[in-house]
């Protein structure tokens, strides 16, 4: 049947292969890299908590203007970790459930950088995240 210790050592196997994985910062999450910048329509201010309330359906208007989030479908697995602190499926079951409770439509989604920067560019209240520093035409809230 095979040793007691071999035995008890085939069961740990698991367990050591997601130890070692941790200790050399290997997962099954994507790999996070580099600067992700929150931009807003120029003439909007807004704070980290902000950006983290808007996107979460918990703010909708700075002053009188509404605010009009946008996704970027690039980095959005990224920006919801590392920003909001949720999953997708966590995000998604958030939005359902204001859209049906508050009837609040969730963000708009764009491909890439240069559309979400062109919708923000264009969009009076617009917030959005993109991977490339922002250009001059947009505000910059925030960067992480």
């Amino acid at each position: 049947m095979g040793h007691p210790v071999l035995k008890s050592a085939m069961r740990l196997r698991p367990a050591l292969i997601a130890l070692v994985a941790a200790v050399l910062g290997l997962s099954s999450r994507p790999v996070l890299c580099g600067s992700i910048y929150v931009i807003a329509h120029s003439g909007t201010e807004l704070s980290q908590q902000d950006v983290r309330d808007i996107f979460l359906g918990n703010k909708e208007f700075s002053g009188e203007i509404r605010l009009v989030p946008v996704e970027n479908e690039t980095v959005k697995t990224e920006f919801l970790d590392r920003i909001l602190g949720v999953n997708r499926l966590r995000y998604d079951n958030i939005w359902i459930k204001k859209a049906f409770r508050d009837a609040i439509e969730p963000p708009a989604a764009k491909r890439s950088d240069s559309d979400v920067t062109d919708f923000v560019k264009h969009t009076p209240g617009a917030v959005g995240y993109v991977r490339n520093p922002p250009g001059k035409d947009v505000v910059l809230i925030i960067s992480y």
